[in-house]
């Protein structure tokens, strides 16, 4: 798989002086009431019909009266943004992750998919994970010793607070809502790990006395003795528990929570730097459908009679190490955004690939912990009712990971185009031809340029790539109509994208506006990213991650729901796109072979 490079140069400034620097980081701006008004009008102009659309200018027209109610929100926004660190930041963790009551594999949790790694047996297993594990623990003294270096995005500090958040934190089930529990900033910060084996937690020391993380062998050594003590097979998945619907895991997360050896073992769990998850190989296939096999493992863990039991979805750090070489993450983002996590494993990899040498203290270690579960009938059949509906899950799920290598970004760059915006409009394209209709598409943007800024959403389906798909569509239209609407459709996408990196409209004010046209713009039948990271497909029926590389060895990961040709999308939109403009104007070269309209000319299904 491919490695995550950050859109962002980093400069000689420390985060020691991420007070000095964070200064320098402006607070996220309240839009203007007209603006959000504008935005919220133009977003749905290509997703609704006439109607629709005129009853929600109605609606716009009422908020916007001079005295009325939408005057007022705008008002206690804008008193908000004074008082507080970010104004909507708190608002979008509750709203977009932690009211979901929504399974968090799958629906919710990003996973992350690293290269192969060279082994395939317990000791390399083991060997690997030690210099992760001590890699993690590296990238964490930084934090701690205040040496990370500041990113910058187009010579702008980025906020740095999300890096403070990744380590001793994990999410909790609750009644309506769940929260998230810190624990870095205590009075005595954890200093432990779990290691968790064949459904078997463990509680790891990764410091030594004197405060000095243990080094590599140290961590190898201490691995061994968490294998010899995990040999059975027939252990209860407790992590099948945090797999369930949000309301049924609060419910039985209290269960667990009676009796007290379940309480120390949950909350060892909860308050652990991170979790090691120790895989036992997954069966072998073929080349092509392996990749899309392993990042499945790194989404959900293959399902109950795999690893899925060697999870515990809660927790902000899961680190995949397997038997066979295949390794990864999952993480929770109700705390941080993809980029933290990227700028990790960048970090990691580079540390296994060159881990320092040092000696280790001639002491000796304590045995690992093993954190014992006291299992009653009720939570009993709490975990086979998990177990069932996570494999019902897994079951409706199809993920294709494939490369596609008829070109690269440098094609698009070449005609001046973006590449993101170019493949925003052939995935348009695609849904068009397979649909007849455009769709509400998430791209994310990152808002770490202001205080405490997470993330704002590009809405895709815009009136020029409407206009572009219908005249691709008209067997009338010429080819140099074709090519300039192109442009047009990409350059409007890289017109937004700017603006809302420069001035997000993140306002949840047209939320309050009524009408069955609202969920047109607020549900995502599509959801987009550019990086490396296997993104879940909670937000609608499909779910799209790519790497745009120089040559056309760009990889796509697509984390699919049906229907079958899901996986088909992106493959689909781009060599239409290609095809049709060399078709009609000869002017792009290298078409691959034709065949029916989105049909034929994409990849196969699993």
């Amino acid at each position: 798989m491919l490695r995550t490079k950050l859109v962002c140069n980093r400069q000689a400034l420390l985060f020691g002086g991420w007070g000095r620097s964070m200064s320098s980081v402006p607070p996220q701006p309240v839009p203007p009431l007209s603006q959000t008004m504008s935005r919220y009008l133009r977003a749905l102009e290509p997703l609704v019909t006439p109607p629709e659309l005129e009853e929600s200018r109605e609606g716009v027209q009422e908020l916007s009266k001079r005295g009325g109610l939408g005057e007022r929100l705008q008002r206690s926004l804008e008193k908000r943004a004074q008082r507080t660190h970010n104004w909507v930041s708190d608002w979008w963790q509750h709203t977009a992750y932690l009211e979901s009551r929504l399974p968090l594999p799958v629906h919710s949790n990003p996973a992350m998919a690293l290269p192969q790694q060279d082994y395939s047996n317990w000791k390399g297993q083991l060997g690997f994970a030690a210099k992760l594990i001590a890699g993690v623990l590296d990238f964490k003294a930084k934090i701690d010793n205040h040496t990370l270096l500041v990113e910058y995005l187009r010579g702008r500090p980025l906020c740095m607070d999300q890096y403070r958040q990744i380590f001793s934190s994990c999410r909790v089930p609750g009644p309506k809502h769940d929260h998230v529990m810190h624990f870095a900033g205590v009075r005595r910060p954890p200093t432990h790990i779990t290691v968790v084996r064949n459904f078997q937690f463990f509680q790891l020391e990764v410091y030594n006395s004197d405060g000095s993380p243990l080094t590599v062998d140290q961590i190898h050594s201490q691995l061994l003795r968490i294998r010899s003590q995990s040999w059975k097979t027939d252990k209860e998945p407790m992590g099948i528990l945090t797999s369930e619907h949000r309301n049924t895991w609060g419910q039985a997360y209290n269960t667990l929570l009676r009796d007290r050896i379940n309480r120390e073992s949950v909350r060892a769990i909860e308050r652990g730097i991170f979790t090691v998850c120790l895989d036992a190989p997954v069966m072998r296939m073929s080349e092509e459908r392996y990749t899309s096999r392993m990042a499945a493992q790194m989404l959900h863990g293959g399902g109950t009679y795999s690893n899925s039991g060697n999870r515990w979805f809660d927790k902000t750090l899961q680190f995949i190490v397997g038997e066979d070489g295949a390794c990864g993450l999952i993480y929770e983002q109700a705390t941080a955004e993809g980029p933290p996590i990227a700028t990790l494993v960048d970090h990691v990899l580079d540390y296994c690939q060159h881990p320092e040498t040092v000696r280790s203290p001639m002491v000796p270690l304590p045995l690992p912990k093993k954190l014992y579960f006291y299992i009653t009938p009720e939570i009993k059949r709490d975990i086979e009712h998990a177990k069932q509906n996570l494999d019902i899950l897994i079951n409706d799920l199809d993920i294709r990971c494939f490369t596609f290598r008829e070109f690269g970004k440098n094609f698009p760059k070449k005609y001046k185009l973006s590449p993101d915006s170019f493949i925003q409009v052939a995935l348009q394209l695609a849904y068009y031809r397979m649909y007849g209709c455009l769709c509400s598409t998430c791209e994310s943007a990152s808002l770490r340029m202001f205080r405490g800024g997470r993330t704002d959403t590009i809405r895709s389906a815009t009136n020029e790539a409407l206009r572009f798909v219908e005249v691709m569509e008209d067997p009338q239209a010429g080819a140099e109509m074709k090519l300039a609407l192109l442009k047009e459709a990409i350059e409007a996408h890289s017109t937004y994208t700017e603006q809302v990196r420069k001035d997000p409209s993140s306002s949840p004010l047209p939320l309050i506006l009524l009408g069955s046209f609202l969920r047109a713009d607020t549900t995502f039948p599509m959801d987009c990213a550019t990086c490396s990271l296997c993104c879940s497909a909670g937000v609608g029926p499909y779910g799209l991650c790519h790497v745009f590389r120089a040559d056309g060895s760009g990889r796509v990961r697509g984390v699919l729901q049906p229907p079958p040709r899901a996986h088909q999308l992106l493959s689909v939109g781009l060599q239409l796109l290609r095809r049709d403009q060399r078709r009609e104007t000869g002017a792009i070269p290298g078409a691959v072979p034709e065949g029916p309209a989105g049909a034929g000319t994409a990849q196969g299904g699993l």
